[in-house]
């Protein structure tokens, strides 16, 4: 399995300093910064920053944190995760990380989706009865854009392109671009049409719920005689020197954050069971080196994925803590998932 793609993603969660205050979003930016540099130091393949416009997370732009990580790496790729279509410009869109990737030599990657929060619609005067048709109108133009020709395109909520040419062009003329997808057998389809990687969003239950989608999209992509690419995977994890010392350092952010967003959205408080259940049983990779390579290898077998990124910052940690964690997924974890998949 040396093919297989590991990736870090982060929404740039405000972590915590040495008296236990989340620290400005400013140094927050920073410290994703210090921690992508680490990243490609020890060997993680990809850095994927999401998008989110909401006071705990202070990524809004992750072009703009990426193209500050590309004039500081070396190998790693540089990639969203995701970047909300839906209430941007597929045009702009394109020019932005067109430039990452000229500032990187060929080191960007777009994860576009519908996202799961919806806080962009409104600030950049979206209507959310729009919410499904603005992505495949957006997709749709999008996938036109990616192969660097003039453009002529209409739709019916965004002003028509005809024969347009978009600046800057890559230099390889190919700008790696997936499609994240929470669960929805109609966004895999989509994805396979226009003949994109998927990204399958494994954040809650068993990963094998999900192999339904992997399997639907290699048979939309074989129906539609479009390229089948290999699928990825995302969920949340956090490491460190033992199993115990992993879960109590991500629990109480974790919590805060979980009962933040779930009062939003009608949901109990999340009890100390279930965060412990969904270790044990579920899509959480967290604990010791050995305890998460062994289910992240699990997971990866049982999808039949080609990429996995842990989602390694949920709720507020320790700074210290965070930047172990991404030593130790580089060091331990990856080469450890390696070996258990080749024997």
């Amino acid at each position: 399995m040396d093919d297989l793609v590991f990736g870090l993603d982060t929404f740039g969660d405000l972590p915590l300093d040495d008296s236990g205050v989340p620290v400005s979003h400013g140094r927050a930016i920073r410290q994703v910064v210090a921690e992508a540099v680490l990243a490609d130091d020890i060997g993680v393949d990809v850095i994927a920053l999401g998008e989110h416009h909401r006071p705990e997370y202070s990524i809004s732009s992750p072009e703009t944190v990426l193209a500050g990580i590309a004039t500081a790496t070396q190998r790693i790729h540089l990639s969203s995760g995701v970047t909300v279509l839906s209430s941007d410009d597929p045009v702009r869109v394109f020019q932005r990380f067109a430039t990452v990737d000229a500032l990187s030599d060929g080191r960007a990657e777009i994860i576009l989706g519908r996202g799961s929060f919806t806080e962009s619609f409104p600030l950049f005067g979206y209507d959310l009865n729009d919410y499904d048709a603005l992505f495949e109108e957006k997709l749709e133009l999008f996938a036109k854009l990616l192969e660097e020709k003039p453009v002529t395109w209409s739709g019916t909520l965004r002003a028509p392109l005809e024969n347009a040419e978009v600046f800057p062009t890559t230099e390889s003329g190919h700008l790696t671009t997936w499609v994240g997808v929470g669960g929805s057998p109609q966004s895999v389809i989509r994805t396979a049409r226009h003949g994109l990687p998927l990204m399958l969003a494994v954040i809650g239950g068993s990963p094998e719920r999900f192999l339904p989608y992997t399997d639907l999209y290699r048979r939309a992509a074989a129906q539609f005689g479009t390229t089948e690419h290999p699928v990825g995977m995302h969920s949340p994890g956090f490491i460190a020197g033992t199993d115990e010392e992993a879960r109590e350092l991500f629990w109480p952010g974790y919590r805060l954050m979980r009962d933040r967003i779930g009062a939003l959205r009608g949901w109990p408080p999340v009890r100390r069971e279930e965060f412990e259940a969904e270790i044990e049983h579920g899509s959480m990779y967290i604990g010791s080196p050995e305890t998460v390579a062994r289910r992240i290898a699990a997971a990866v077998r049982g999808l039949r994925v080609g990429r996995f990124d842990l989602i390694y910052t949920a709720g507020s940690q320790p700074v210290s803590a965070r930047f172990h964690a991404v030593e130790l997924y580089g060091t331990k974890v990856i080469p450890m998932v390696r070996d258990i998949l080749a024997g």
